[in-house]
This record gives C-alpha cells, sequence and structure tokens, in this order.
C-alpha cells in the first residue's frame, strides 16, 4: 500500500487524474491524504469534488479556506467568487456533496504525521491543536452550522487566549488552520500578508519557523501557501506548489522513504 499527500487542487481536476496516473495510484490499496482546498478558482470543482468524495475510506481530506467559503455561500454569505462555485451550487447532487464537505477535519492525525490545511500558532502543541480542531468541527457539523458561517470571516481575535470563548474563539481557530502562514513571536496572527518568506516585515515568521513553537517534534503536512512552494523544514512540509497558477501539482509519499512527484500544469488564474 502506498501513502500520498496532494496539495491544494483547487478544480483542477484533469490535472489531479495525471498526477494519480503519474503515481500509479491503486483506489483498492493506496491511501491519499488532501491538503484542502478541493474547489474554487478552477474550472473542475464539481468533479474534482465528486472523485474525491467517491473515493471512500481510501481517503482523508481536510478542509481549507476555500472549502468552507463553498459552504458559506451555500448558505448565503460572501457571495466573492461565486461564478467559480456554481457548478457546485447547481448540481443535482449539490446537497450530498456539502454535507460531506462539511464532515471533513480541520486536522488529521496518525502515527507519525499530522495534515492541516494552513498553519498552527506557537502557543497550541499538536494535543492542543487537536482538541481546538475538533471544536469547530462539532460546530460545522451541527445546527448552528449556517449561524457561525455568519460571523466565520474576519482576522479579530488575532492573538491566542484560553479567555477566547464563543464565535471569537471558533474565529481563531479557523483562521490558523485554514489561512495561516505568519506570526509573530508571540503568535499574533498577520493574515494580510501571502508573499514567500523574505518579503514580510522583519518581526514576522513563517508560522513553522516561529522560535520555541510547541508543536515542534510533530511531522506536520500542509498546503494553502502557494507563493511558498515546495518546502520540507523543521519536519513541517508545505506541498501547495501553485498548480492553479500554473505551477505544479506534488504527491508527497509518506509511507518508507519521504519523496515528492510533481506534475507541471498550465495557467488557469493569474493573481489578483
Amino acid at each position: 500500500m502506498a501513502h500520498y499527500a496532494i496539495g491544494d487542487i483547487q478544480g483542477c481536476f484533469f490535472e489531479l487524474q495525471k498526477l494519480l496516473d503519474k503515481i500509479n495510484f491503486d483506489p483498492e490499496e493506496d491511501l491519499l491524504w488532501f491538503t484542502g482546498d478541493l474547489v474554487n478558482r478552477g474550472p473542475y470543482s464539481l468533479e474534482a469534488l465528486r472523485f474525491v468524495k467517491a473515493l471512500g475510506d481510501r481517503v482523508v481530506c481536510v478542509l481549507g479556506n476555500h472549502d468552507l467559503h463553498l459552504l458559506a455561500v451555500a448558505h448565503g454569505q460572501n457571495y466573492k467568487h461565486k461564478q467559480d462555485l456554481d457548478q457546485i451550487l447547481e448540481a443535482p447532487d449539490r446537497d450530498e456533496l456539502l454535507d460531506w464537505l462539511r464532515h471533513r477535519p480541520l486536522m488529521h492525525r496518525d502515527e507519525r504525521y499530522c495534515l492541516i490545511h494552513a498553519g498552527l500558532p506557537p502557543q497550541w502543541d499538536i494535543d492542543k491543536a487537536e482538541r481546538c480542531a475538533r471544536e469547530v468541527e462539532e460546530i460545522l457539523r451541527g445546527e448552528q452550522l449556517e449561524e457561525f458561517l455568519k460571523v466565520m470571516y474576519g482576522n479579530m481575535p488575532d492573538l491566542w487566549s484560553e479567555e477566547l470563548e464563543g464565535w471569537n474563539r471558533l474565529r481563531f481557530i479557523v483562521n490558523c488552520f485554514t489561512r495561516l502562514r505568519y506570526c509573530d513571536r508571540q503568535g499574533r496572527l498577520a493574515l494580510s500578508y501571502t508573499g514567500p518568506p523574505g518579503s514580510q516585515p522583519p518581526n514576522l515568521y513563517p508560522w513553522f519557523e516561529v522560535p520555541g513553537r510547541r508543536s515542534e517534534g510533530q511531522e506536520i503536512v500542509f498546503g494553502h501557501w502557494s507563493a511558498l512552494g515546495f518546502v520540507a523544514k523543521n519536519g513541517c512540509y508545505g506541498i501547495d506548489t501553485g498548480c492553479i497558477w500554473g505551477g505544479q501539482l506534488s504527491a508527497l509519499r509518506l509511507d518508507g522513504e519521504m519523496y515528492r512527484i510533481s506534475l507541471d500544469c498550465p495557467t488557469y488564474r493569474q493573481p489578483g
């Protein structure tokens, strides 16, 4: 059995198929992890979502910010980029797909690796991160979903405290798991900075480089940060290599000796 993690697809369904051919994916034996952002911006979000869902227990997919955006749009919130999602919203199996999506985790963990979409603040060890993920997952899967989606967007609060509660607490957790790239040494989130390391103000660090972060020692696979490209540093592996922007779609083999297999992709969207 082979075990691969695959970076952000964002509707690039045919590139995914080519990559799976390249790694000789066997749906009866192999296991795929997806870093989230299955949908939005690319041309075949519906096909990508249907395909990954159909893989059943051969796949683990965490939620990304674009996946949450789809849920928000479907529940009447924030119609930015709605046209990219119309194929899903108008599909006959829309409700089944959306229900599957909202039952995906924010974080998945096995005996060696942790899978997330974006990042972890330095105040959280891996057990704390898992507990925080479960708090939000309970809301997404329950009767308060629509109420939460109304207040999910926003950059505040930007600093973790155990005293955080209610929607503010849940918004901070979601922002870490689905939007985080940079923060300062104290863990204050800097969500407006999206470029590659070196482009940020000197007081900010990529989340996986913050000195003394409490999740250090855990191997973490993540996506979200296409400007970063592939990175393997401090036990963290960034595998969003910018397929939608004309970069690559990457698969990282996790069983046995780790190695990456990538596929060059056409440019579907230009930044901005």
